[in-house]
């Protein structure tokens, strides 16, 4: 069974910083991309950042030069630093995943999502 566990989050003043991160676990034979969405209060879910497997990326224009995305690939593992928070950041943040099986079977997860709250 293929499984993603997230960790961060949490209440931060404006200005703040906090890191999120999500490692995958299970069977699997590659993960194909990681990345982070987030839905904000009485919003759809958004991109926020993912990487694919070959380094290339995206990233929503609202975090650029805010949040930085970066991947262990020996851990199977996500990271999402986030610098210079605004309270219009206060989201559920999930980690997103697609990977292949050990039947190379292509899979997408999501993780129960972590709240950041980003207020004085």
């Amino acid at each position: 069974q293929v499984r993603l566990m997230e960790s961060g989050g949490g209440l931060v003043q404006p200005g703040g910083s906090l890191r999120l991160s999500c490692v995958v676990s299970g069977s699997i034979s590659s993960v194909d991309a990681m990345g982070w969405y987030r839905r904000a209060p009485g919003k759809e879910r958004d991109l926020v950042a993912v990487i694919y497997s070959d380094d290339s990326g995206n990233a929503a224009d609202s975090v650029k030069g805010r949040f930085t995305i970066s991947r262990d690939y020996a851990k199977n593992a996500v990271y999402l630093q986030m610098n210079s928070l605004k309270p219009e950041d206060t989201a559920v943040y999930y980690c997103y995943t697609r990977v292949r099986t050990l039947t190379e079977r292509s899979l997408e997860l999501w993780g129960q999502g972590t709240l950041v709250t980003v207020s004085s």
